[in-house]
């Protein structure tokens, strides 16, 4: 399906402001460095390009993502799949809802750093990556996707009770499209946090191949290029990352929502028979 003239224009527009916008920083970023003159301080963005491409020919380089992409994603998945069951079971009965608050909030406000150095008493720093980006995700899936279960459309499940719906047709047809832009949202902002403080316990783990590792021993031997183009390497996967799993998320999302469609053009059907 073509896309309306005006939007496509819009859309251009907004992708070479945003280009604009990331070119004129370059501007500032160099300049700022060729002012100060010792790169040691501050790398110019070349010579971390060149660096990064440096990077880019060695194995080392993609074991360090792999490694810690695969952790940190490990922990954000656990904390999707284990937050949303308990804010099912948490919606469903109240006393486990007043159960569970006072460690949600607890592992909602303690820093970062509290939760590294208390966890790597328990876990090996291989792992630690895992536990933390699961700490970071949990309580902010549970808390949305117990929002979105409480306000659910009350005239909805009045009419899946009264047309006796099964569970399962209650979970596909009704809670799951209303709980769909929690579910969505909470990724945004959690897939980010996880990422980087799964990193940030890397940094203090030290665990070997990754890229906490890599970001430390830049600092330790002042590899401001290095340092640079980890970081640089860092926000380019979470990026991606981000893209891809949010679109495929807004995939099941809009195949959640025809599913929804034909639940209620079936019951439409059946109250216009009766």
């Amino acid at each position: 399906m073509a896309l309306d003239p005006h939007r496509k224009t819009t859309h251009i527009r907004a992708r070479l402001i945003t280009a604009a916008a990331i070119l004129f920083w370059l501007a500032v970023w160099q300049g700022v460095s060729a002012a100060i003159g010792q790169e040691i301080l501050l790398v110019s963005p070349v010579s971390v390009l060149v660096r990064l491409v440096q990077l880019m020919g060695e194995g080392a380089f993609w074991c360090a993502i792999g490694f810690s992409l695969g952790r940190i994603y490990a922990g954000f998945m656990l904390a999707l799949l284990s937050a949303s069951l308990l804010a099912g079971v948490a919606y469903r009965f109240s006393w486990v809802r007043l159960l569970v608050a006072p460690p949600i909030f607890a592992v909602k406000s303690t820093p970062v750093a509290s939760f590294v150095i208390l966890a790597l008493v328990w876990v090996s720093s291989r792992n630690l990556s895992v536990l933390i980006s699961f700490l970071m995700v949990f309580p902010i899936v549970y808390l949305s996707l117990l929002e979105g279960l409480e306000n659910t459309d009350s005239g909805l499940l009045e009419m899946a009770r009264v047309f006796r719906f099964s569970p399962w047709s209650r979970l596909v047809g009704i809670f799951l499209p209303q709980c769909t832009p929690y579910f969505l949202s909470a990724c945004r902002v959690s897939l980010g946090l996880c990422w980087k403080s799964g990193i940030a316990a890397e940094v203090i783990g030290l665990p070997d191949g990754s890229i906490g590792e890599k970001l430390y021993q830049a600092k330790i031997f002042l590899q401001t290029s290095d340092l640079f183009a980890w970081t640089v390497t860092i926000v380019a996967v979470s990026a991606v990352f981000e893209r891809l799993f949010l679109y495929l998320a807004n995939l099941l999302g809009k195949a959640v929502s025809g599913v929804s469609q034909d639940k209620e053009q079936l019951v439409a059907q059946q109250e216009r028979s009766r």
